[in-house]
């Protein structure tokens, strides 16, 4: 045991000289590669922000790569110290493995965050029905989008809801049709009501002229008369005009007694 002591002995200065070569080279590994992971997820983000991509989206992807490289970077200044890797990978594929399956939904929305960030169905302040919901966009996060109804609530939506459904956007167009239905009596005199829906439009002088406004005779019976109006208005103007329209019709017809 004492000459085993001894060789021991003999061999420390060389075993320390060895291991910490080891570590001298494993750190440089690490430094080394985590300066490049560095570079590399900035030039990613620089890139990605010239092609006009939300920050939100550059910053997380960039930061994802980053990760994963300074991952392998580890694993790498690791394995020059002499351990084997293999059973680290393993284990390192596994705990990802279980992250992934544990935040499945969580994971989810936030691709779908993504999603929504590049191909932007829509913007903060935007008028959506999306998720069921109808209102504002106030605020697009990465992992859910907040819509305020019209009558003043918060709302918050999981991305991954909104990307499996329809989304309506009433605010991308600059020009939205005003579509209204109107039936009368099928005895009335068609002329009359024509005259009257004609005023209503002539009253409207912020209708835009192209496309003119159109009023049409959509359907008719013994029992009623169905007339549909079209006009076009700018993208901001759609409520009121389509709220004042409707008043002014609706005053017109029961005046002459058209309604039905």
């Amino acid at each position: 045991m004492a000459d085993n002591m001894s060789l021991f002995m003999e061999r420390l200065p060389e075993m320390l000289l060895s291991f910490g070569a080891k570590l001298i080279v494993a750190l440089i590994i690490f430094l080394i590669g985590k300066w490049i992971a560095k570079a590399i997820s900035n030039v990613v983000k620089r890139l990605m922000g010239k092609g006009k991509m939300d920050s939100n989206v550059a910053q997380y992807l960039g930061n994802l790569i980053y990760g994963v490289m300074l991952a392998f970077v580890i694993i790498a200044a690791i394995a020059r110290l002499g351990v084997q890797t293999t059973s680290l990978v393993a284990i390192f594929g596994a705990a990802t493995l279980a992250v992934g399956m544990a935040l499945q939904g969580t994971l989810g929305n936030f691709s779908s965050g993504v999603m929504l960030l590049i191909f932007r169905p829509f913007k903060v302040g935007d008028s959506v029905i999306a998720g069921g919901i109808n209102g504002k966009v106030h605020d697009i996060g990465i992992f859910a989008t907040t819509i305020i109804p019209s009558d003043g609530r918060k709302v918050i939506v999981p991305n991954g809801k909104l990307s499996n459904d329809t989304i309506t956007n009433f605010s991308v167009m600059p020009v939205r049709r005003i579509e209204l239905s109107i039936n009368v009596p099928g005895n009335t005199d068609i002329n009359a009501v024509r005259d009257l829906l004609r005023a209503v439009i002539d009253s409207e002088s912020d209708l835009l002229k192209d496309p003119a406004p159109a009023i049409v005779m959509t359907d008719a019976n013994a029992a009623a008369i169905i007339f549909g109006i079209y006009a076009n208005v700018k993208n901001e103007d759609y409520g009121r005009i389509r709220a004042s329209m409707v008043e002014k019709v609706k005053l017109a017809l029961t005046t002459k007694g058209f309604w039905a």
